[in-house]
């Protein structure tokens, strides 16, 4: 069985700003690449992804960034987020915690504070545990 999972746009950014490439985050963007999981996303992740990692203040290569989300749509699944009343702290993480719902797929975030308490939501690090990477 694969593993599948939706991950945060703040998972992605600390990949590309990370200095450390042992970090569970920078393990989770090369896992995408060396297809270790399925990411699972919807078109508003994918719009939200372009737009945050496209900022000028972060400086990321922009081929860098295109050939990620170009692999998450290659290896991905697409799913339309499910419909949830659980209150967010910022609306925008909404999609994704919707998604992961959607796709039953684990969510993957380095907020768990601004998502509500479920099983399916794990760090970068327990989700590398998970992958064995």
């Amino acid at each position: 069985m694969s593993v599948k999972a939706v991950i945060d746009t703040n998972v992605l950014v600390s990949a590309f700003l990370s200095k450390n490439q042992d970090s569970p985050t920078v393990r989770i963007a090369n896992a995408i690449f060396d297809e270790r999981f399925i990411p699972v996303y919807s078109p508003d992740m994918i719009a939200e992804y372009t737009e945050v990692l496209g900022r000028d203040y972060l400086k990321l290569q922009t081929a860098r960034v295109y050939a990620l989300i170009r692999q998450i749509q290659a290896s991905g699944e697409e799913a339309h987020p499910a419909d949830s009343d659980e209150p967010f702290p910022d609306s925008d993480d909404k999609v994704f915690y919707c998604t992961a719902i959607a796709g039953d797929a684990k969510l993957v975030t380095g907020n768990m504070k601004h998502f509500p308490k479920a099983n399916f939501i794990v760090t970068p690090a327990q989700f590398c545990e998970l992958l064995g990477i």
